[in-house]
């Protein structure tokens, strides 16, 4: 491909808001290169055998290993996740491709008892062609693989547009792709005019199908011009996770947990604790001893000193969290530890908060925060947390902890949540189907179903006459 002499965006640290490098401002016409080089790349991968292809991906995730440190520190600079986070990330990551070199060679056919004894009839899948993936800024490099694993491991070339607070991340990762001597033209990754890429690859027809992951505002307006080619399209939207605690459960590891949850990339997880429902007996214990963990997290540029919470991605995500207490707050929220900027640091750090006394009304309860904020609600009847639970256009991730196994059955079939954690605060897996049901989105990601949207089923009916 033609060397890019265009337009760049400057990226930013939001520890320090300095400018750390300048990525391309690709648009239209570098998106309809990429999708070409992926089209000509498409005939000769995809008759690969799916173990040879697995080898490839296989190469790029020992590659992504080598190289942890390295990716972990860019992810770091350019979008804020604490440093042993974004090196958990890299390894997390790399399981995606491990994964998927596998699962690549059990993409089974079958066939089908016949109606007619001159009849055969077989069922086979095969790669659905070039594919695109807009990826987000929080998770920039295992949303990648999630994406990327499956569907080159099928057969299928990829066109890659990472989120503009994260694109030096991808670009790392396309040298490594380089490296692992991939052919060229199967990964393809544009950085830049966010809306001219997205026009070009949901308008141009040699791109079969798209996965998104991102906003449920954003989620909607791709269905929309999804339609107009009935392309194949796979959203992992926002989320609005309930985290519920029943009085039986274990008080001191649902305080971990919720701590975990909620607090992880600084509350900028699509699947973190938005709202957590304590019952009513164990409420104040909870309560103490999760305040006592949070004046325990140190804030800070995780690549100059310890620190467990780094900063909000920009100001505009800063400048909601502030808006989310703050309403809280106007409507008889308790502020118990925190609820306002970090003070001493130039970048947008936001104190790790916790909010008691929340009600139903306040944004907290209903919008998506995506920042360090906990808010703590207390409930007395199991019904009534399922139904507050349930009450969202969400229905990503819920969280429940209890000891009690009829409970527990009991909340996990009735919350409408695609993801359920039992006394577990860190659910996804590789292996296992991530998704969401409502307005979190479409399809899955992970585990035997994340390569299912990569592939065609084609039905052979054969006649002939063998006796």
């Amino acid at each position: 491909m033609k060397a890019y002499t265009g337009e760049v965006v400057t990226v930013t640290n939001p520890a320090t808001k300095e400018t750390i490098a300048d990525v391309p401002k690709a648009g239209r016409e570098e998106t309809v290169d990429a999708i070409n080089a992926a089209n000509r790349a498409l005939q000769s991968w995809k008759k690969l055998t799916a173990e040879e292809r697995g080898a490839y991906v296989m190469k790029l995730r020992n590659l992504m290993l080598e190289h942890q440190d390295d990716l972990a520190t860019i992810m770091t600079l350019e979008m804020g996740k604490v440093f042993q986070e974004s090196q958990g990330e890299v390894v997390y990551a790399s399981k995606f491709l491990e994964w998927y070199a596998e699962e690549g060679k059990r993409i089974y056919g079958r066939t089908i008892p016949a109606s007619s004894p001159n009849k055969r009839l077989f069922v086979t899948k095969q790669p659905i062609g070039v594919v695109a993936a807009i990826t987000p800024w929080n998770f920039p490099i295992a949303m990648l693989t999630r994406k990327l694993g499956p569907a080159i491991a099928s057969g299928c070339t990829i066109v890659i547009k990472p989120a503009a607070q994260a694109s030096l991340t991808a670009l790392a990762f396309a040298k490594l792709v380089e490296k692992s001597g991939i052919p060229n033209g199967v990964i393809n990754i544009v950085t830049g005019k966010t809306k001219e890429i997205s026009d070009e690859l949901f308008s141009n027809k040699i791109i079969k199908k798209i996965s998104f992951t991102g906003s449920t505002e954003v989620g909607k307006a791709l269905v929309t011009k999804s339609a107009a080619q009935l392309k194949k399209l796979s959203l992992e939207l926002g989320g609005h996770a309930p985290f519920i605690i029943l009085e039986d459960a274990n008080i001191s590891e649902a305080v971990e947990g919720a701590l975990n949850s909620k607090f992880r990339n600084a509350g900028q997880t699509c699947v973190c604790a938005n709202r957590i429902y304590v019952q009513k007996n164990v409420k104040e214990q909870f309560l103490a001893e999760f305040k006592k963990k949070v004046e325990g997290l140190k804030v800070g540029d995780s690549l100059k000193t310890r620190a467990d919470i780094g900063p909000l991605v920009n100001e505009s995500g800063l400048l909601k969290v502030e808006e989310h207490v703050q309403d809280a707050i106007a409507n008889g929220g308790e502020v118990i530890y925190g609820g306002s900027r970090y003070e001493g640091a130039n970048g947008y750090f936001y104190t790790p908060t916790i909010l008691n006394n929340v009600t139903e009304n306040m944004k907290i309860m209903f919008e998506e925060t995506f920042g360090p904020v906990a808010p703590i609600v207390a409930f007395t009847n199991i019904d009534d947390v399922i139904e507050s639970a349930n009450d969202t256009d969400y229905g990503l991730a819920a969280y429940v902890y209890t000891n009690d196994i009829n409970q527990a059955i009991k909340l996990s079939e009735s919350l409408d949540f695609g993801i359920i954690g039992l006394n577990d605060a860190m659910p996804g897996v590789p292996q296992a189907p991530f998704g969401g049901m409502k307005e979190s989105g479409l399809g899955r990601e992970g585990g035997q179903e994340g390569i299912e949207d990569y592939l065609e089923t084609k039905f052979i009916s054969l006649q002939s006459n063998p006796y």
